[in-house]
């Protein structure tokens, strides 16, 4: 089943279609809305399944994106992909991301960004109580499924990591001494914008015209750079990572781009390593870059093969069961 993404062209990801004619084509039913988080924040919230019959379902995916992008646009092509496969996936932008309230890029803690995840996602599995669930994050959004995965021990069926953020490569590190003074920025100007001296999207993205769609993307909040808290966070956010991962004992597939320089693929291999999962894969693909959706199309088919692959076998395999009371706390 050929992705989505090869229908899209360099100004919309639904090619010459328009997002409703897209969705008709590819009998998908679409449903958004916002919720009310518990700061009293409005966050945007969506959800794709085949137009059929909810019997047929295979299992709930829930999709938490990266920094810098939201679960529309090119987000949306993988989530559509996944549906297609049986799945009823469901996503949220982040706070200060896409259509959700926050200040654009700033997120100094991430314990309210799991809290939010973790009331739309058990909304959503409550909904549909029978159904494996499974989490997956790209990038930032991959350590914030581990976050949430830990939050919630025995609530997942599964967890899907695609250049997940377990650690930030020193190309894409602040430059020495700024690392070293990131705490003292992040209390005296939070918001001034340090971290990243390369534009992300022309080091994620291989292909051109690809790069070009993100930058078209009517509804994106261009905010480059992460401001000192949020950079100062993101490596809290590794660290806590590396502490803890050994705690995950859920199945785990984690796909991650060998020549990734925004996300280190060390730093993946090393979660791999150290989780206690008795099932989980690894797949590190030659010469790929950070976003793996902006690889070619033979790339593309290669990498999400796997991952619909993964989660037919998983999908098939789980059993919803009685679950453990829900903790949300996460101590970071």
């Amino acid at each position: 089943m050929s992705h989505p993404i090869h229908q899209a062209n360099e100004n919309s990801p639904y090619g010459d279609l328009t997002r409703e004619e897209f969705y008709k084509k590819h009998q998908i039913l679409h449903q958004q809305s916002f919720m009310l988080n518990h700061k009293g924040m409005n966050i945007f919230t969506q959800s794709w399944r085949l137009d059929s019959t909810t019997s047929h379902l295979k299992g709930l995916v829930a999709m938490v994106h990266g920094y810098n992008s939201q679960s529309s646009w090119l987000s949306e092509l993988s989530a559509i992909a996944i549906a297609k496969a049986g799945f009823l996936v469901c996503a949220l932008d982040l706070q200060g991301h896409g259509y959700s309230d926050g200040l654009p890029g700033h997120i100094p803690r991430i314990e309210p960004i799991v809290t939010d995840c973790v009331q739309f996602f058990d909304t959503m599995k409550s909904n549909y109580p029978k159904l494996p669930a499974f989490l997956y994050g790209e990038s930032l959004g991959g350590a914030i499924s581990i976050l949430v995965c830990l939050a919630q021990k025995g609530e997942w069926d599964g967890l899907i990591l695609s250049g997940s953020m377990c650690g930030i490569s020193s190309k894409f590190k602040p430059i020495w001494p700024l690392e070293k003074l990131l705490p003292v920025a992040a209390l005296f100007a939070p918001t001034w914008r340090v971290a990243v001296s390369k534009p992300l999207a022309s080091r994620s993205y291989k292909e051109e015209w690809k790069r070009r769609l993100v930058a078209k993307n009517p509804d994106h909040r261009r905010f480059g750079k992460p401001p000192a808290a949020t950079a100062l966070e993101f490596l809290r956010v590794c660290e806590y990572v590396r502490r803890h991962c050994h705690e995950i004992e859920v199945p785990l597939l984690m796909v991650h781009g060998e020549d990734d320089i925004v996300c280190d693929s060390n730093s993946a291999r090393f979660v791999y390593e150290s989780v206690a999962s008795k099932d989980k894969t690894l797949k590190i693909f030659p010469g790929m870059w950070h976003m793996l959706i902006g690889e070619p199309k033979e790339n593309v088919e290669l990498v999400f093969g796997t991952i619909l692959s993964w989660l037919g076998n998983k999908g098939a395999k789980a059993k919803a069961g009685v679950h453990p009371p829900l903790s949300l706390e996460v101590h970071l």
